[in-house]
């Protein structure tokens, strides 16, 4: 199976007026679930640090994604600093905190995404756009008239606002939410964010409900839907075993899950700050985490042979 991207069905105008919509929303900032109300297009900044336009850490062909983006070519990652999240073990917190990287106008942006084509990348990767989809919005337009045609991939921490998500719907060709923690308590222990659990359930919901679960073409490459990472968390296989079960049960069984075994200490992780993280994984964790998956007959598992020798 071979696809054309989504936003292709779209004339130029059409692309402009869903820009214009979502740049409106920078004058009283609710690009995200924080509604901080500060005026970005006179460049004020406030929880994500990110002014009128966006900062990007790095860009480049990514072979470390999953199977199904990276392919042959690489994934075309575009890193955007900043984050409106405060995770306490950010593992990239030095983009994500500190703000590092070159602010781009919306011309710059859109040939990062062409320069990505040129080299033969699978798709266009953006991480950790939750805080900047108005600026990625203001950008396509002047990529596709230039000759943007590849899918679109959102690579988000799932604290997204429904605002932005439905400005995304007939944008955005797969979905790549990382769903952290279920409890408010932990969420405001690790993210500084209680209300992370109820956000992400409900915009994993909208997700799905625009693109369904993943489709790979004939080569193996995802080219729609919806593709669900966990970090697994020292200590918290309960977390774990409530995120496996919502997806299974409120989204669907055919859901593409990432179940990550990544985690190291790491940003503010001390023994002293905490000790409760202050480890890498089980081998145990992990194993249980999969099998939590499978019972609740989850099946489309990324490549987890390294958990199960």
């Amino acid at each position: 199976m071979t696809t054309s991207p989504v936003y292709l069905q779209w004339s130029m105008r059409e692309l402009r007026e869903r820009a214009d919509a979502a740049i409106a929303l920078l004058e009283r900032c609710s690009v995200c679930p924080w509604e901080c109300g500060v005026n970005r297009l006179a460049d004020e900044k406030h929880i994500c640090r990110i002014g009128r336009y966006a900062v990007v850490a790095s860009y480049f062909p990514h072979f470390g994604e999953e199977n199904c983006l990276r392919g042959w070519r690489g994934s075309g990652t575009i890193f955007f600093s900043g984050c409106n999240l405060r995770c306490v073990f950010c593992q990239n917190w030095d983009i994500s905190q500190k703000v590092r990287g070159t602010v781009v106008t919306p011309d710059r942006l859109a040939a990062m995404m062409l320069e990505l084509q040129h080299l033969g990348c699978h798709n266009i990767n953006l991480v950790t756009p939750e805080h900047v989809v108005p600026q990625v919005l203001e950008a396509l337009p002047i990529a596709v008239e230039s000759g943007l045609r590849l899918p679109i991939v959102y690579n988000t921490s799932a604290f997204d606002s429904l605002e932005s998500i439905q400005l995304l719907d007939g944008i955005v060709d797969i979905y790549m939410p990382d769903f952290k923690f279920w409890s408010p308590e932990k969420a405001k222990r690790y993210l500084k964010q209680p209300r992370y659990p109820e956000v992400a359930r409900q915009v994993i919901r909208a997700m799905h409900q625009q693109v369904g679960d993943l489709q790979l073409d004939d080569r193996g490459l995802a080219v729609r839907g919806l593709l669900v990472r966990h970090l697994v968390m020292p200590g918290m296989l309960e977390e774990t075993r409530e995120i496996l079960r919502f997806l299974a049960t409120e989204i669907s069984r055919d859901t593409y899950v990432n179940i990550m075994d990544q985690y190291y200490p790491a940003y503010q992780v001390s023994e002293k700050r905490y000790p409760e993280i202050h480890r890498r994984l089980y081998r145990e964790e992990i194993l249980q985490a999969v099998q939590f998956a499978r019972q609740l007959g989850l099946h489309r598992l990324d490549d987890i042979r390294h958990f199960v020798i």
